[in-house]
């Protein structure tokens, strides 16, 4: 007799279960993230002057009403632990989905510029591992740091591995910065949890710049927004910004770079929000004596996504970016990738007159990309992460798939009268550009969408050759 599937029971359960597979695979469970009496969610970060300050953020239960950290410069012998400096923490009660949580925080004061340290926290019987950190020189020596555009979704499962990638791609990054849009509900304590967990171990050696955007936010019952609970309590951010604006929009020099944060989703909420934030811009861009300035924040000056236009925003902030000499402007929101610059169509691009503008996106939440003229070069449907070293006289940019792979790369070279020079690397590079719609948008577009699509995809491309 034939072997035949039709009338073999097992085989046709194997095969029903098969076809199930899918949606057991996709369909998880959300994980809890309870505290406990032991230290979890650990974060590095700066209140004051990165050279001689380190700042710590971590969580426990409310059992632990004082914690400390211990502190001491890097020995390679386990004996130096009875000699570590303990340092009481600043106690924040917060009560999240019903339970009462503690939020313990230290600024590391007085330290070496340029030195390697070691510090736990915790307290009684009850302590972190030691971790390692190294303060900033005093120095203008060469900085690198990771950049990561929106998180969002399916954190621990698919973002993970962006920021793991990240951290293998530049094991000795100075910091890392983050575009906003880090989870998808500003409140919900187990998206942190997977968004700590992601980062594991990494957060406590790597200190964190964080820069918040709209779904860190959630409206109370007169419908006024506020930024999540979870922010200021968890993140140890300058507290130099505007007022009302605290740990979401300020400023942090580090080895001859100002950095600043700006707080979009309030500015574009709110016209005097925004009006201030500006006037607070000016005042912090102007005269800094530092040789580059970047700037972060989640809404883009101009979008990536078709249909989505950022103007009021556009129009406030680019004349100051121009006016103060930005060199670079990271971003995230729109869920693709556009790296360029606003210059007329034809004209030389090799002597910005702006700022370069990133958008990336480095969560699996995807939309469709807009192609727009500002852009040098693009991505569709792909997860990244961005490498940027920075010296004198140099800032260079790498984007990186999740797999590894370098996807964009350019330079800017600034002279001594402070003019970059962009040179452009990506027309070097063995992967070509990345522009195929995502698959659920291929399904859901109307056939005038495909059309439009198609017909902006092939003027980008012209363009572009």
């Amino acid at each position: 007799m034939l072997f035949s599937p039709k009338n073999n029971p097992l085989i046709l359960f194997i095969t029903f279960g098969l076809a199930l597979l899918p949606a057991i695979v996709f369909a998880q469970e959300n994980k809890s993230y309870p505290a406990s009496k032991f230290p979890d969610r650990i974060i590095l970060g700066w209140k004051g002057d990165a050279a001689h300050s380190q700042a710590v953020n971590w969580r426990t239960d409310s059992t632990i009403i004082k914690a400390v950290a211990m502190i001491h410069e890097a020995d390679t012998s386990p004996d130096f632990q009875s000699n570590a400096k303990s340092v009481d923490a600043k106690t924040t009660a917060i009560v999240l989905d019903g339970k009462q949580v503690q939020y313990h925080e230290v600024d590391f004061t007085g330290l070496k510029p340029a030195t390697q340290y070691m510090y736990r926290v915790g307290e009684g019987k009850y302590w972190s591992e030691w971790f390692h950190f190294t303060t900033a020189s005093d120095k203008n020596d060469p900085v690198s740091f990771l950049y990561f555009g929106d998180a969002q979704n399916d954190i621990r499962s698919l973002w993970s591995r962006a920021i793991r990638g990240a951290y293998s791609t530049l094991p000795k990054a100075d910091f890392m910065i983050h575009a906003g849009d880090l989870i998808n509900s500003s409140n919900a304590d187990y998206q942190w949890g997977e968004w700590f967990e992601a980062g594991g171990w990494v957060n406590g050696m790597v200190p964190s710049l964080a820069t918040p955007g709209n779904h860190e936010y959630y409206m109370d019952k007169a419908k006024k927004p506020h930024v999540s609970m979870h922010w200021r309590p968890q993140f140890a951010l300058p507290e130099n910004g505007p007022e009302g604006l605290t740990e979401t929009a300020y400023y942090f020099d580090y080895q001859g770079i100002r950095f600043i944060s700006l707080n979009s989703q309030e500015a574009i909420l709110d016209s005097t929000v925004m009006d201030k934030q500006a006037a607070w811009f000016e005042k912090v861009a102007a005269g800094h004596g530092m040789r580059w300035t970047i700037v972060m924040h989640h809404h883009p000056i101009y979008s990536t996504k078709n249909g989505r236009d950022n103007d009021e925003w556009r129009a406030k902030m680019e004349p100051l970016y121009k006016k103060y000499k930005v060199d670079l402007v990271l971003q995230g929101h729109d869920h693709t990738y556009g790296r360029g610059i606003n210059m007329p169509l034809g004209q030389s691009r090799k002597k910005p007159d702006g700022p370069i503008y990133v958008v990336s996106v480095s969560g699996p939440k995807m939309y469709d990309i807009g192609l727009q003229n500002w852009m040098d070069r693009a991505a569709s449907n792909t997860q990244l992460y961005q490498v940027i070293t920075v010296n004198d006289a140099l800032l260079s940019f790498k984007a990186f798939t999740v797999s590894g792979d370098l996807y964009d790369s350019f330079n800017l070279e600034k002279d001594k009268k402070g003019q970059n020079t962009l040179v452009e690397l990506s027309t070097t590079l063995k992967m070509q550009e990345r522009l195929d719609l995502p698959e659920n948008l291929k399904k859901s577009f109307k056939s005038e969408q495909l059309e439009e699509y198609n017909k902006r995809f092939k003027e980008y491309k012209a363009r572009k050759n």
